[in-house]
């Protein structure tokens, strides 16, 4: 796979920034305490109040709209908002991450964040009952966590173990669960109904989310959101240089990769089927 190509998926890869964004929301929270009245993280409320908006502005939607996205002119104006942002904070931030910090120390943080999202493939692989991925991803987490400096070499890799990327929206598609609706939510992106539950469960279960020092646990999330947004420079230059409506383009691209995600399961026996048309990403 091109370079170009792996940077596009990247884009859009549920597992990106868009999870970061939901787990920044919750900056100063003290997670190990949990909210006096028994209601969930703040993020999860902040995705349940974005997904009743879309919901509302249904009646907005008229007769030429996208099957898959009846809920455009909402989203059109969450990714104008989405872009704003990006524009004015996001992505400053990460090109003067990557012109002052040295390589080693990015991809040290790079190996650190994608150390910890092994865990959670090895999680999503268990629950898609897919031991040889299961056993991998934990492979790569244990031996990258103990002979690789908590993550910060992948090690993993140099023994040839390979990575396979799973989010649980690609879990709840593999037992059937449809897609739904297009969405697009404010500061996390592109997304579907069912992406947007599994994303409010991963930003659960994050393992970052256990570390109980607040600053400390904020200055992860700081660090994952630039890292990942710096990662993500190239492709999103190569987005702005070829898509003539880049909401047209973001969309398009990325219903056809979930789809091909939970079709790749279903064509190789793990998934149950339920309409869509999308294996995760091996490295």
């Amino acid at each position: 796979m091109s370079g170009g190509l792996r940077s596009l998926f990247d884009l859009f890869d549920t597992v990106s920034i868009g999870n970061t964004m939901m787990q920044a929301m919750s900056f100063g929270e003290d997670q190990s305490s949990g909210a006096g009245n028994g209601a969930g993280p703040r993020s999860v409320r902040l995705l349940g109040a974005a997904l009743a908006l879309a919901l509302a502005a249904g009646c907005a939607t008229g007769p030429t709209a996208h099957p898959s996205d009846p809920l455009e002119p909402f989203n059109r104006g969450v990714y104008r908002f989405n872009e704003a942002v990006d524009s004015a904070v996001l992505k400053p931030v990460a090109t003067l991450y990557v012109r002052t910090a040295p390589d080693p120390v990015r991809t040290g943080v790079s190996n650190f964040f994608g150390n910890l999202s092994d865990f959670w493939s090895f999680i999503n692989a268990s629950l898609q009952l897919r031991p040889r991925e299961a056993a991998e991803n934990l492979l790569r987490f244990n031996v990258n966590t103990v002979f690789g400096l908590g993550g910060l070499l992948d090690v993993a890799s140099e023994m040839g173990i390979e990575r396979t990327r799973l989010d649980f929206g690609q879990t709840l598609g593999r037992w059937g669960v449809p897609a739904g609706p297009y969405l697009v939510l404010p500061f996390l992106g592109p997304s579907t109904v069912r992406d947007t539950a599994g994303r409010s469960l991963e930003a659960r279960g994050d393992l970052v989310m256990g570390v109980d020092h607040i600053p400390t646990r904020n200055s992860l999330y700081g660090l994952r959101l630039v890292d990942t947004r710096a990662n993500l420079l190239r492709a999103t230059a190569m987005l702005e240089s070829a898509a003539l409506d880049k909401y047209t383009f973001t969309r398009d691209f990325y219903l056809q990769r979930r789809q091909n995600q939970i079709q790749d399961l279903i064509d190789q026996g793990w998934g149950v089927g339920n309409g869509d048309r999308g294996t995760g990403d091996r490295d």
